[in-house]
């Protein structure tokens, strides 16, 4: 009796671990999202603004953000004038997006993003934290939302043919947009290529995780697998820890979360089902 107890004690724990797995994968892709939603506005946004405004030395610098569900980029003066906005409403092709290029203040609410985002660059100036990489700018994306407000701070390659994953972090802010916590999300920087001199074309990727705050595939690494699909068309891309699986579906995006001593005894098992067969993967150490 007492080893039925404890077998059924064991698959009721599974259970429970798969819904909060569950529960935390959705958390990660809903943020994850928010984040490409913001940065696809900042990547079009750019674009469209540069080619209707010509007085490039008054520029001071930009912002995305989702006001009421419609991703917007914000251009701004070198006196904290609003001088552009570009709308992206039904979708991220250029020539349906909404210009506006009359010069007025910040909104409340944009005035918010605008005060977050001027800390996160006096910090990185002085924090020790952050890292430097030839060939590459860091993006900076602030989210404001549920009573939180946050900065993400993201590395772009300034070259063609490679997707970096790493060399990222969170800042969080309090009510009065005081800098509350810095973290560095990965522990290094991570980089594939999308076409491989040795393999062609790469369908697919995995790196792992050793930071211990971070154990899951990160809001960060969703938002880039999603900015690159259209280059990459990776199927699917793995994050590994020591004790759990990230796997995106690049098809569907969707994030599923996996004890990694569950996906051992698949693995294991397939490999005794089926040893033949091989399944070399593309690893990156986040080291």
């Amino acid at each position: 009796m007492k080893n039925i107890y404890n077998f059924l004690f064991f698959f009721l724990m599974i259970g429970f671990s798969a819904q909060n797995l569950e529960k935390k994968a959705q958390e990660i892709t809903e943020e994850g999202i928010t984040l490409y939603r913001s940065e696809m506005a900042s990547w079009y946004g750019t674009d469209v603004f540069l080619a209707n405004y010509k007085n490039r030395e008054n520029i001071g610098g930009y912002f995305s953000y989702i006001d009421e569900g419609v991703p917007k980029c914000i251009f701004f003066s070198k006196n904290n004038q609003v001088i552009g906005t570009i709308a992206f409403p039904t979708n991220y092709k250029p020539e349906n997006a909404d210009i506006d290029l009359k010069e007025r203040n910040f909104t409340n609410t944009e005035n918010e993003y605008a005060t977050i985002r001027k800390s996160t660059l006096e910090r990185i100036k002085t924090d020790t934290i952050f890292k430097f990489y030839d060939k590459t700018d860091f993006n900076l994306i602030p989210i404001i939302k549920n009573n939180s407000k946050k900065v993400y701070v993201l590395t772009g390659p300034k070259e063609n043919n490679v997707v970096f994953f790493g060399n990222d972090y969170l800042i969080d802010f309090n009510k009065k947009n005081e800098i509350k916590k810095v973290q560095r999300l990965h522990k290094s920087l991570i980089s594939q290529k999308i076409v491989d001199t040795g393999v062609g074309k790469t369908v697919s990727g995995v790196h792992s995780h050793i930071l211990e705050d971070w154990p899951y595939m990160t809001p960060t690494d969703i938002c880039t697998l999603m900015l690159y699909q259209n280059l990459t068309n990776w199927e699917s891309y793995n994050v590994i820890s020591k004790k759990y699986m990230s796997i995106w579906n690049g098809k569907t995006n969707n994030l599923f979360i996996l004890l990694t001593d569950v996906v051992k005894k698949i693995n294991d098992d397939q490999q005794k089902r089926h040893p033949e067969k091989q399944n070399p993967s593309n690893s990156n150490v986040d080291k």
